[in-house]
This record gives structure tokens, C-alpha cells and sequence, in this order.
């Protein structure tokens, strides 16, 4: 498998480690680099097919949470993922709603970046789990009708459950914001949630592993052949 993947950022330290770390997304990955926004803007304009773009939120000639914004719109078919060394929470929901499909901490380790983009990949969203942790506590308190609201299982959030219900019906993101009258942002949270509440790294996974919790019910097709047995 080949992937294409751009990444802007103005360090060139920090670009020459996240090359060694994206090498091993795939068997064969080509990485395209821009020092700034525009020069970024500019990749992506000439290289259409990009499958995944690694963001700085803070770099020069971009306006953060803004500039994350004008990228998705104009490149709204690649994934998103800003890599910061931010923590505010405000910022990250922001971003999250203006396209991003997911946020890395620079201070993540390897194997953790590489397991959030392998989830971004896979059309599902990150955050940290303690930068999760802050955005749901958030969330939370927006939600009045929801708030501390648990399943019997005690795992997931009620609207984490209803986004799992619709990623096991192959509902897209934007779908499920539709259904749910939620910022797609705010989907791609309760996603991030879930993946990491089940130890999963994608949507098929998790569909399978709330399945055998009994999180969510069987196909009926499975269902029916259980009652045959």
C-alpha cells in the first residue's frame, strides 16, 4: 500500500522526526513538506490525491483554528489532523469543528501518533486521552439531558452509544451529525471516545467489540442464525 501525506510545520527538526514515524504508516509513503501555511496550501493544490495532512496550528502565515478552516474547505476530501503543542481545550473543539478529524500533542510518543493516524486513516477521530477527557467534561456540561448519563455496561456516554449505533450502520460523519443535530466536530469527538473507551483503532473494530459486549445488537442476519442453532 502507498499513501501520500502532507505535512506543514515550521520546525525542521520536528519535520525530520515525523518522517521516520510516517515511514511506517505504510509500505510505501511519500511525504510532501511546506515550513509555512501558504507553501502548505500550495502542496495541496498540487497534489489532489494526498490521503492524510499533518497541520501546525501555530506557524507562520496561518491564523490558527482559522487557517485549519480554510484548508478543510478547500481540501475537504483529505483528512485533517492539526499537531500542536497546545492544550486549549476551546482551541481543540474549535478545530475539531472547523474540519480536523483529529489532534496530536508534539509530545506524544511515537506509537501514539502512529496509532492516531491509523484511526484518522481510517476515517475515525483522535484526540489524547486527557485532552479527550478535558472536551468530553466540556461537552458534558453543554448537555444538561446527558450529563453523567451512562449505559448499564458503565463504558459509554449515551450519546457515545447513539454515535456507535450509527457507525455500525455505516453512517458517515456527516450523517450522523444530520441525525444527531450535532456539530460534526463534536461527532468526531464522541468517535475518538469510543475508539478509546472499546482499546480500538477502527470503526469496524469497534462495531465488532461493542457486538460481543452487547453494546449494540447483532446484524439480523446473525441474530437469526443464533435462533437457528
Amino acid at each position: 500500500m502507498k499513501i501520500k501525506v502532507l505535512m506543514v510545520d515550521d520546525h525542521v527538526l520536528f519535520r525530520d522526526g515525523m518522517r521516520y514515524v510516517l515511514q511506517q504508516l505504510a509500505d510505501e509513503v511519500e511525504v510532501f513538506e511546506a515550513g509555512n501555511f501558504p507553501d502548505g496550501m500550495k502542496q495541496a493544490d498540487k497534489n489532489p490525491d494526498i490521503n492524510l495532512a499533518l497541520l501546525d496550528l501555530n506557524m507562520p502565515g496561518s491564523n490558527g483554528a482559522q487557517s485549519i478552516q480554510e484548508f478543510h474547505l478547500r481540501n475537504p476530501d483529505i483528512p485533517l489532523v492539526v499537531v500542536s503543542g497546545t492544550d486549549q481545550r476551546n482551541e481543540i473543539q474549535k478545530v475539531m469543528d472547523f474540519g480536523a478529524m483529529g489532534f496530536i500533542s508534539k509530545l506524544s510518543s511515537s506509537k501514539s501518533m502512529l496509532g492516531a493516524l491509523r484511526m484518522v486513516l481510517d476515517g475515525g477521530g483522535y484526540l489524547p486521552q486527557q485532552l479527550l477527557q478535558q472536551v468530553m467534561d466540556g461537552l458534558d456540561q453543554g448537555d444538561s439531558n446527558k450529563r453523567g448519563a451512562r449505559t448499564t455496561k458503565n463504558l459509554l456516554t449515551t450519546r457515545q452509544l447513539q454515535t456507535l449505533q450509527m457507525l455500525s450502520e455505516g453512517l458517515s460523519n456527516k450523517e450522523i451529525s444530520d441525525k444527531m443535530c450535532l456539530a460534526e466536530g463534536t461527532v468526531k469527538i464522541h468517535t475518538a471516545a469510543v475508539y478509546q473507551a472499546l482499546r480500538v483503532n477502527s470503526r469496524l473494530e469497534a462495531v465488532s467489540a461493542a457486538r460481543r459486549m452487547g453494546l449494540i445488537p447483532l446484524p439480523e442476519s446473525e441474530r437469526n442464525d443464533s435462533i437457528n442453532k
